[in-house]
């Protein structure tokens, strides 16, 4: 079965943004190693997962080919398939994305079971925070950036019952970036 990742950059506090959607705390630019470890977490990957508001910026910062960003990048990302989770949207209005409406836990189970690499979600945060509420995932790789918010969108969601992880691997990177891979422990 195929493994449903997280990539998502986060505060040492727990948040992947600020009150009003404030980004400007993460640590830039990325460097080779943090760039490096990224690309290896993509390659198996060949269906990207995003909730509605961040496929509205994604996409199109993607498909315009950012400056800072390798020709391959930007290559991989443009032309992996997407999934866009929406409630609001009937039909897809990007190049190489479907949406997605009804059950979560059936749409990402019903995804896993196809044949096919990894996926992978980047957010927005309802969907990571729903993803993780309702133990969907397989492997969380969460970017701690060296910046504390004190308040703002919370990566993880109240939950209901304690959810065990395992840490995998903590890798720091020169840019002070340090990668957490966790996995949730399953009984």
């Amino acid at each position: 079965m195929r493994k449903f990742k997280l990539q998502v950059q986060t505060s040492v506090d727990g948040y992947m943004a600020g009150p009003n959607g404030e980004m400007d705390w993460m640590t830039v630019p990325w460097t080779d190693d943090v760039n490096a470890y990224s690309g290896a977490l993509h390659a198996p990957v060949d269906c990207i997962v995003l909730g509605r508001k961040l496929a509205e910026g994604f996409i199109p910062a993607w498909a315009s080919g950012p400056p800072s960003e390798s020709q391959e990048s930007i290559d991989k990302m443009n032309n992996t398939p997407k999934i866009v989770i929406s409630t609001t949207l009937t039909e897809s209005p990007w190049d190489n994305a479907v949406v997605a409406d009804g059950d979560l836990v059936q749409i990402v189970n019903d995804l896993k079971r196809q044949p096919g690499g990894d996926m992978i979600a980047y957010g927005g945060g309802t969907l990571v925070r729903a993803l993780i509420a309702k133990g969907l995932l397989d492997e969380l790789h969460l970017y701690v950036n060296p910046a504390a918010l004190g308040a703002g969108m919370p990566v993880f969601p109240r939950l209901d019952t304690y959810q065990p992880l395992r840490l995998v691997n903590a890798q720091p990177f020169d840019c002070g970036i340090t990668a957490l891979h966790l996995e949730p422990k399953r009984t």
